[in-house]
């Protein structure tokens, strides 16, 4: 059986951080701890979301656009995975006492879900309204106004349909490494031919731990929707906590539990 950890955006952010590599490490210190109730399953992979450092990123790409050309979404997505997997990886693997894996993982999606004619998940940093027009004209974007903060782009944020590198997970766990994967929700692509290309989109996370955890080929509600999707579809159980509250949870005082 293996286990799957969908770690949450405070898992490696705090209310009034910067999000400073300093930071982050920091947080995750607690959060390896706090999980090592669990580090004795035989298989665990580790997803996590990436949805202040994937802003940053974007921010960046923005301020450096003079100087470097901005990448797509789905590669600070790649970036972004890449750098909370380092992360994860330094502080998890002294706690549980075997390697622990960082894979970049893609998440195939249909370019024809509706999510594409409805662009609804706001990501990167606020425009003024007459700049966020010029990038919407410029390059094709869609924005709205969001939380009275100015104008932001958004984005699809479509259904995960399968996990590329399954395989690849599944060696690494026969090898007894801990695996981190589809961090963000995978990088979104869509098979063109023999090759894959990458999807400017965001995939909820808590989604494509579900797809995960079944090894096939922000809010409450997707982590609910996710999990009872789950337990549906493998019979299996399902428990919703903290990293602060696992051991209890563990123990059946506290979290949210779906079953059968």
């Amino acid at each position: 059986m293996t286990a799957v950890v969908a770690l949450g955006g405070n898992a490696l952010m705090r209310p009034g951080e910067r999000g400073t590599a300093a930071e982050q490490r920091a947080n995750l210190r607690e959060v390896c701890a706090a999980l090592r109730p669990l580090l004795d399953e035989p298989e665990i992979v580790i997803t996590h979301g990436n949805g202040p450092q994937v802003g940053n990123e974007l921010l960046r790409h923005e301020r450096a656009a003079d100087e470097a050309p901005p990448l797509p979404l789905y590669l600070a997505v790649a970036q972004t995975q890449a750098e909370i997997g380092a992360l994860i990886e330094s502080e998890l693997e002294p706690v549980a006492g075997r390697p622990v894996v960082c894979l970049l993982t893609h998440v195939l999606v249909a370019e024809d879900d509706p999510a594409f004619e409805k662009p609804t998940k706001p990501i990167g940093p606020f425009y003024a309204e007459d700049e966020a027009r010029k990038l919407e004209q410029d390059r094709g974007w869609k924005v709205v106004h969001d939380a009275g903060r100015g104008w932001r782009r958004v984005v699809p944020s479509p259904q995960p349909l399968e996990v590329v590198e399954v395989d690849a997970i599944r060696a690494l766990l026969r090898s007894g490494a801990i695996v981190i994967a589809c961090g963000g929700g995978g990088i979104p692509a869509a098979r063109r031919g023999a090759h894959l290309a990458g999807v400017d989109a965001v995939i909820d996370k808590d989604r494509a731990s579900a797809l995960l955890a079944q090894l096939a080929a922000g809010s409450m509600r997707p982590k609910l929707e996710a999990s009872v999707d789950f337990v549906r579809a493998t019979g299996r159980e399902t428990l919703i906590t903290s990293p602060a509250a696992l051991a209890e949870a563990l123990q059946g005082r506290s979290g949210t539990r779906i079953r059968p």
